[in-house]
C-alpha cells in the first residue's frame, strides 16, 4: 500500500483535484464547506490502472493551518504538489515544497491546476517557474502534468503518472515494530472510539493487544478498516482506521502512537541533525524555543545548538532538541521546527532517547556522526557505548534497524570480541569489549574490597553485589556473565574471587580457640558467653566444626553427633523420650535439652507428639 499527500498554496484546487481524482470530498467538516478551503486533514484513496490502491491525504493551504499539514504529511510516499496555472507559485507553495525536501520525499509530481484559464504561453512559464523552484530540492526533475479539475482535460495523464511513480517506489519495510501515529480520533456509533493514520513500521491485525504512547494506555484492536473496508491484518504504509477498545476519545490526542506493549518509550531529549532554511532571514540562536513537529506529534522545543551559538541560513549542525512533553518518536524520524508562523528548518533524528549533551566537544559529534551515517555494526556500537548495557530489543529499538539485522551484525560483532553478551534470554544484556571490561573491573574491586573489609566471611551477598553493578533487572545477566567467565565464585547466596579464603585476624583465631577450648570441656553445656562473632562463627558451622542448634547454644560437631546418636538410640530401643529423659542421658540442663530436641524437630530427625518426641 501506498499514501499521496497533496501540497501547495491555498486556493489552487487541491481537494477539487481530489474530488476529481477520486469521487471522494475530502472536505469533510461542515466549516470548510461553508468556507470553501481546508482547514485540517481530508482523506480519499483510489483505484489505478495497474489494480493497485493509492490511499491520499489531502492538507489545507492556508498558513494559518501548516501544523494540520504537517500531522498529514509525515506518512506519504508519493507527494501531488499542486499549483495553479493562473497564480503560479506562492508563499505556501514554497513552504509546503520546503517541507517536504526536509522530510527527503525523493517521489511527487506536480499538478498544473486549473489549465482551463490560461493560455499555452503562460502555461509555459509556470512550468519554467516549476522546474526553476524544484532544482534544489529533493523533488528536482519531479514530472509536471497541467490538468483541469473543471473540463477533465490532463486527469488521465495524471492518474497514469501517478500509477508509473508508485510503480518504482518501494514498499514499507515491516520492521516488526507496528506503529500507527494517530492524526484523527472520533466516536462511531455502534464502535466506540476511532483512530486514524497512516502504518508504519510493521503489521497490526483485528484482537491484537496495543499500547497508546505516551500516555501508556492498553488497549486492543476491535476492528481495522481500509478505505471503508474491514480488514484482518493491515500492511505497512496502509492508511487504516483501527476502532480500540476500552478507551474513550477524551483520553486520546492527534500525535498519539498505537504501537504493540511495550517497545516504544517517549522521550523528552532528541539529538538530531537540523538544517535551517535558506530563505530564513535570520540565524538561529542557541536555546531558542520553537515549535517542534514529528509525524502527527507537536510540542515545544528548546533548540541547543551543539556546535555553535548561531546557525545562519542554509547551514546544518547537530542540536539537541528539550521537548516540554514526551513524545513518540524513534531513530530516523524526520522533524520540522517552525516559529509562530513560518517553518524554518528540520532534520531527522539520530538518538530520540539522548542524554543531555556537553556543547562543543568533538567526540560528542563524531559519536553522532557515526549514528547517521555509519554502518549498522557502527551504530550498534555508538548506541551501546553511549548507554550500555542494552536488551537485544532496546538496542533494536534505539537502531532503526530491523530485529533480524541487529541480530546478524551483533553475531559479527560477538565473533569479533567488539561486543560482549551476557545471560540468557530475556535476561540476555550486550555490552561493547570496553564497557564490559569497565564492569569486570568494577565488580572485581568492589569483591576483593568486600574480602579485605570481612575476611572472616565467604564471599560478597551476591544481591549487595548486584546492585552496587546495575539495575534489578540486569542483575542476574550480569552476574551470570561473570560467573561464566570464572571473574568471580558463585556459592550460594556469596559471590567470592576464585584466590579468596576465609582467613581470621590473630586476635579473631585468639577468639576461636578459647571457644573450641570450652566446647570440649562443656560438650553438653557449653558456654554461651565464648561465642565469636557472627562472622567467625559463620565459617566454623561452615567448616562443620560446630553446630548452632538455637540462639546462644552452639555445640561442637562431635558432641552434636555424639547427643544425636544417644537421643535416637533411646527412641528405637523405648519408641519415644521426654525432655527430662534427654536431660538425665545427657546429665544436661533443661536448657540445652531442650534448645537440642527443638532443633532436631526442625530437622525432621525427631517429631512431637505431646510432651513426648518419637522418630520422624
Amino acid at each position: 500500500m501506498f499514501v499521496l499527500g497533496t501540497a501547495g498554496h491555498i486556493d489552487h484546487g487541491k481537494s477539487v483535484l481530489v474530488h476529481a481524482l477520486t469521487g471522494i470530498d475530502p472536505d469533510r467538516l461542515s466549516e470548510e464547506k461553508e468556507r470553501g478551503m481546508t482547514i485540517d486533514l481530508g482523506f480519499a484513496w483510489m483505484k489505478l490502472p495497474s489494480g493497485r490502491e493509492v490511499g491520499i491525504v489531502d492538507v489545507p493551504g492556508h498558513e494559518r493551518f501548516v501544523r494540520n499539514m504537517l500531522a498529514g504529511v509525515g506518512g506519504i510516499d508519493l507527494a501531488l504538489l499542486v499549483i495553479a496555472a493562473n497564480e503560479g507559485v506562492m508563499p505556501q507553495t514554497r513552504e509546503h515544497l520546503a517541507i517536504l525536501d526536509l522530510l527527503e520525499i525523493r517521489q511527487g509530481v506536480v499538478a498544473v491546476t486549473k489549465k482551463d484559464l490560461v493560455d499555452e504561453e503562460l502555461l509555459s512559464l509556470v512550468r519554467m517557474e516549476i522546474d526553476e523552484l524544484l532544482a534544489p530540492t529533493t523533488l528536482a526533475g519531479a514530472p509536471v502534468v497541467a490538468v483541469s479539475a473543471l473540463t477533465g482535460e490532463g486527469l488521465p495523464e495524471l492518474i497514469s503518472t501517478i500509477d508509473g511513480l508508485l510503480e518504482s517506489t518501494a514498499q514499507r519495510r515491516d520492521m516488526e515494530r507496528a506503529r500507527l501515529p494517530i492524526d484523527r480520533v472520533f466516536t462511531m456509533a455502534g464502535s466506540g472510539t476511532v483512530v486514524t493514520g497512516t502504518l508504519i513500521d510493521g503489521l497490526l491485525s483485528v484482537g491484537q493487544e496495543v499500547e497508546i504512547v505516551p500516555a501508556g494506555i492498553k488497549s486492543r484492536l476491535r476492528g481495522l478498516q481500509m478505505h471503508k473496508s474491514r480488514i484482518e491484518v493491515a500492511q505497512p504504509g496502509s492508511r487504516i482506521a483501527a476502532n480500540l477498545v476500552g478507551v474513550a476519545t477524551t483520553q486520546l490526542h492527534r500525535g498519539d502512537v498505537v504501537v504493540r506493549p511495550g517497545w516504544l518509550k517517549p522521550t523528552s531529549i532528541i539529538s538530531a541533525h537540523f538544517r535551517l532554511l535558506s530563505y530564513q532571514r535570520r540565524p538561529l540562536r542557541h536555546n531558542a524555543e520553537l515549535s517542534f513537529y514529528s509525524g502527527a506529534a507537536e510540542a515545544i522545543a528548546r533548540v541547543r545548538l551543539l556546535e555553535s551559538e548561531e546557525l545562519k541560513p542554509g547551514e546544518a549542525a547537530w542540536v539537541q532538541l528539550l521537548l516540554d512533553r514526551p513524545v513518540a518518536v524513534v531513530n530516523g524520524d524526520h522533524f520540522i521546527i517552525r516559529s509562530s508562523m513560518d517553518t524554518l528548518g528540520g532534520g531527522r533524528i539520530a538518538d530520540a532517547h539522548a542524554k543531555r549533551l556537553r556543547r562543543f566537544r568533538s567526540s560528542v559529534i563524531q559519536a553522532l556522526e557515526v549514528r547517521e551515517r555509519g554502518s549498522a555494526e557502527e551504530v550498534l556500537l555508538s548506541l551501546l557505548e553511549a548507554r550500555q548495557p542494552l536488551s537485544l530489543s532496546a538496542l533494536a529499538s534505539a537502531s532503526d534497524l530491523p530485529v533480524a539485522g541487529v541480530e546478524a551484525a551483533l553475531t559479527d560483532l560477538i565473533e569479533q570480541g567488539r561486543v560482549i553478551s551476557t545471560g540468557r534470554s530475556e535476561s540476555r544484556l550486550l555490552f561493547t569489549e570496553s564497557g564490559w571490561q569497565k564492569t569486570v573491573d568494577k565488580a572485581t574491586d568492589l569483591v576483593r574490597e568486600y574480602h579485605k573489609r570481612f575476611p572472616a566471611r565467604a564471599g560478597m551477598p551476591g544481591v549487595e553485589l548486584g546492585n552496587k553493578l546495575g539495575t534489578r533487572v540486569q542483575v542476574p545477566a550480569i552476574l551470570s556473565g561473570l560467573v561464566e567467565q570464572g571473574i568471580v565464585i558463585e556459592e550460594g547466596p556469596n559471590i567470592r574471587l576464585p584466590e579468596h579464603r576465609v582467613q581470621f585476624t590473630p586476635a579473631q583465631q585468639a577468639q576461636v580457640d578459647a571457644f573450641l577450648k570450652s566446647l570440649r570441656d562443656n560438650p553438653y553445656a557449653p558456654p554461651a558467653d565464648l561465642i565469636p562473632e557472627a562472622d567467625v562463627l559463620g565459617q566454623l558451622i561452615a567448616r562443620q566444626e560446630v553446630v548452632k542448634v538455637a540462639e546462644g547454644v552452639v555445640f561442637s560437631a562431635k558432641a552434636y553427633n555424639e547427643m544425636v546418636d544417644r537421643v535416637t538410640t533411646h527412641i528405637k530401643s523405648q519408641g519415644k523420650v521426654t525432655l527430662a529423659e534427654v536431660r538425665d542421658i545427657l546429665q544436661t540442663s533443661r536448657k540445652y535439652a531442650q534448645a537440642l530436641l527443638e532443633y532436631l524437630d526442625s530437622k525432621k530427625v525427631t517429631r512431637r507428639v505431646g510432651d513426648e518426641r518419637v522418630l520422624y
